[in-house]
């Protein structure tokens, strides 16, 4: 099945940025892993339009996309993210959400001026969407949940840019660690791209021992959640 279109162009974009690299990197977990996603790779203009973009009509496209009042960014990764996918987002369907918004956090709370460590929109009382790059193990996500919540938000769900659909380290061989959110918060996690859309959208731009690198990493590790 082919990808859309917006899928390609943010694949393109992280590949030529160097943001989706090939090759052997140690992951934290230690593993091995054939491929290295990092979002903070897309600063400049012509690679930052496609990731925004992206963001913004999978959001669209999603069962998310009228249920939530404001985007929220965990720092730091998630503070331009949330920017700029809400102006993204605002852009291209400005009746759809004209009345939406958008917060993050600091990581140090202020105790002058407007205090507080939420900045933007309040979040008490509102449905909040989180928007990151990646799910790790998770912890980061467990952290701004806890911290929307405490705020008075309830959280509708998290978007990332990449599911990697590979086990936890240390579970129990069939469970991601996004698999491992959704059952935990019961909430949507939705991604941009997948690891079998890394694996069909790289064909033939990428090299075959390059490909089956990644089929026999999936193999290994992949999720079955």
């Amino acid at each position: 099945m082919s990808l859309p279109e917006y899928k390609k162009d943010f694949l393109k974009a992280a590949v030529a940025g160097g943001a989706l690299r090939f090759g052997s990197f140690e992951l934290k977990s230690k593993r091995t892993s054939p491929y290295f996603f990092n979002a903070g790779d897309f600063y400049t203009g012509e690679l930052h339009v496609p990731i925004m973009d992206a963001y913004a009509q999978t959001i669209a496209a999603s069962e998310v996309a009228d249920g939530f009042d404001v985007l929220f960014g965990p720092a730091y990764k998630g503070i331009p993210l949330a920017a700029t996918v809400f102006y993204a987002l605002v852009k291209a369907n400005p009746a759809r959400y004209a009345k939406a918004a958008y917060s993050f956090d600091r990581k140090e709370a202020k105790d002058h001026g407007e205090g507080g460590s939420i900045v933007g929109s309040p979040l008490k009382g509102k449905r909040v969407l989180i928007i990151d790059d990646v799910v790790s193990a998770g912890t980061a996500k467990r952290q701004a949940i806890d911290m929307i919540r405490a705020a008075g938000g309830t959280v509708v769900g998290i978007v990332v840019a990449l599911d990697r659909q590979e086990t936890l380290p240390d579970g129990d061989g069939k469970t991601s660690a996004i698999g491992q959110l959704r059952k935990e918060y019961q909430i949507p996690i939705i991604s941009i791209v997948k690891l079998e859309d890394i694996i069909n959208g790289m064909k033939g731009l990428i090299s075959d021992s390059d490909i089956k690198s990644i089929e026999e990493y999936r193999a290994k590790f992949g999720a079955s959640d």
